[in-house]
């Protein structure tokens, strides 16, 4: 009999950016994420807690079949989405610090379970700082 299957975890999101110095100031510097690798031009990767967050210049890596281990096209266009983690109480502390940084905050939702805010890097990416507890997720079980 075969166990039943399933993912517990994202490990890793992928967004293309337009900037990759832009970007990288961005999600380093004014998102505190410790950069992991880069390849100028082409890519730089980021640590997120144990996860990842890839940023990918599109015109580098789009059907050009030279990446690592020739790893198949995973892309899109237009503007993505990607949503961190932070606790509720934390909320507040971000608007500040983006405020402060020039990042205007498009949009704040008070979800039945929590609260998040929605801003834009550089490259217009929708994104999104959020308590877990908007998905029904404990901040004591998820930190």
């Amino acid at each position: 009999m075969t166990p039943t299957l399933k993912v517990s975890e994202i490990l890793e999101v992928a967004l293309y950016v337009t900037d990759l110095s832009a970007a990288e100031h961005f999600y380093t510097k004014i998102l505190g994420l410790p950069l992991y690798s880069k390849v100028t031009g082409r890519h730089i990767f980021l640590r997120c807690g144990d996860r990842m967050v890839l940023l990918f210049n599109p015109e580098a890596t789009m059907n050009s079949g030279d990446g690592p281990l020739d790893a198949p096209e995973h892309g899109m266009q237009g503007a993505g989405h990607v949503a961190f983690a932070v606790r509720d109480h934390e909320i507040d502390l971000w608007k500040e610090h983006l405020t402060a940084h020039g990042i205007n905050i498009e949009k704040e939702i008070c979800w039945e379970g929590g609260r998040s805010i929605y801003f834009r890097d550089p490259s217009e990416n929708s994104i999104e700082i959020a308590s877990p507890t908007i998905w029904g997720i404990k901040e004591d079980t998820f930190f």
